[in-house]
């Protein structure tokens, strides 16, 4: 499902208009954005989104097979909940 059909459903499932929709999840889309880069957000039910500190190392250069270095960088982590995991 892409961001489109999200927000087409979305739409039916609330009765909004589409622009309404789309609205709504961007917020929302925002909100977890922002709410994650203060330290994370969690949802009952749903799942939790952390930031994680990647450590510099070192890796391959896959055309060339030459050593290089990977800088140290931050990423997002999903952990589902317990009930998405189970309806999966």
């Amino acid at each position: 499902m892409n961001k489109a059909e999200l927000i087409e459903y979305v739409a039916k499932q609330t009765n909004l208009t589409k622009r309404d929709a789309e609205e709504a999840i961007n917020a929302t889309l925002e909100g977890i954005k922002k709410g994650t880069k203060k330290g994370g957000i969690q949802l009952v039910g749903f799942g939790s989104f952390n930031v994680v500190n990647r450590k510099a190392r070192m890796g391959r250069n896959p055309q060339t097979g030459q050593a290089i270095k990977i800088k140290a960088s931050k990423s997002v982590k999903f952990r589902p909940g317990k009930d998405f995991k189970g309806m999966l």
